[in-house]
């Protein structure tokens, strides 16, 4: 089973910390439902506050120690990736 997904997303983050420096530290989540799947995409990071847009904007490859996860679950992903007693019953009994 091939699988393949382009998205794009804008993610509302907030600063969760001010540094020493004036740099601030950012962390955002967001969770969307498609076709059954929860995806949830994580980001967090540390940015400088003169590479935020007049729109209050910054693009990922400005955020720097950039943490970013996105994933999901539900039917699709329980199919790609079963559970451990799943993996071992497949092995045990391929057939």
């Amino acid at each position: 089973m091939r699988r393949t997904e382009e998205l794009t997303l804008r993610v509302a983050a907030t600063v969760v910390d001010v540094l020493p420096n004036g740099h601030l530290r950012i962390e955002g989540t967001q969770e969307i439902r498609v076709n059954f799947e929860l995806r949830e995409l994580l980001i967090s990071g540390i940015v400088r506050p003169e590479d935020i847009s007049r729109q209050n904007e910054i693009p990922h490859d400005k955020i720097a120690a950039a943490r970013i996860s996105y994933g999901g679950r539900g039917q699709i992903t329980d199919l790609q990736q079963p559970r451990l007693g799943q993996q071992v019953l497949d092995a045990l009994l391929p057939f």
